[in-house]
């Protein structure tokens, strides 16, 4: 395992420890490296809206947890300054759902990333793209 994905796994662990929202939605890390991120969860009847379907918060929160992870595993705090989602398809309660996050950009103090949210079929449910300031801060583990 390389250095970079090693410390990588370990913010995100950090992170998620202190996270106790991405916690209730039931995140599962797949896969997290310096830039990169894939995340895993199943939609709950608590998490619907009035029509049935994922209350877009839902899959919001899923793709930005995902960001999140890529961008801080570089090893310097992230946070996020401008996010947006399109969401292409409903979800219901039982799907299984993939955030897959891909580091486009990134500079001394800016990065941009593109985030495909994809259920277990990989038919994409929401397109979340968002951009964080880095920080000079980083991570202690």
């Amino acid at each position: 395992m390389s250095g970079k994905k090693e410390l990588a796994e370990k913010i995100m662990h950090k992170m998620y420890d202190n996270d106790p929202y991405s916690q209730w939605l039931g995140i599962e890390c797949l896969d997290v490296d310096a830039g990169h991120c894939t995340l895993k969860m199943v939609l709950r009847d608590e998490m619907l809206n009035g029509f049935g379907i994922a209350h877009g918060s839902i899959t919001f929160a899923l793709a930005d947890s995902a960001l999140a992870f890529a961008s801080n595993g570089h090893g310097k705090h992230c946070v996020s300054i401008d996010t947006q989602i399109s969401h292409t398809a409903p979800c219901g309660s039982g799907d299984v759902l993939l955030a897959e996050a891909t580091e486009i950009q990134r500079s001394k103090s800016l990065a941009r990333y593109d985030v495909h949210v994809k259920n277990d079929k990989g038919e994409l449910r929401a397109h979340f793209r968002g951009t964080v300031f880095i920080k000079d801060k980083e991570w202690i583990i």
